[in-house]
């Protein structure tokens, strides 16, 4: 069987400690991690990318340690390929889009572990 979203980078990537890290290998999924976003009210983050993207590869490793630092926001990988419905309106990767209250309230484009770390820390 393929493996998808996070498993399917092919990335060594850092457990996750706390349960708030997910990733969506399909529309409906992602569709369904919105959904729970919007409901739920908590702060969120999301991380478009895609397995052939170098820029994604390397931050993804810092993504996935980020989410046992900020333990009360929800970290969302998206893989743009496997979620093509969903994702179209991505022109870039990685995006990362910041979610509080079930609105999108900020977006970056790009890696830099220091500045997604930065960001983060203000939406946590």
């Amino acid at each position: 069987m393929e493996k998808k979203g996070l498993e399917g980078t092919g990335l060594e990537l850092p457990p996750n400690r706390h349960g708030n890290l997910k990733s969506a290998s399909s529309d409906q999924e992602f569709k369904d991690i919105l959904l729970q976003i919007k409901s739920s009210k908590a702060p969120a983050v999301i991380n478009y990318g895609a397995s052939w993207c170098r820029v994604c590869s390397q931050i993804l490793p810092a993504f996935c340690m980020l989410s046992n630092s900020f333990p009360k926001l929800s970290f969302i990988y998206a893989d743009i390929d496997e979620c093509p419905d969903t994702t179209r309106h991505i022109r870039y990767t990685p995006t990362f889009q910041f979610y509080r209250d079930g609105e999108k309230v900020d977006e970056m484009f790009g890696a830099g572990e220091e500045r997604l770390h930065d960001r983060l820390w203000l939406h946590s």
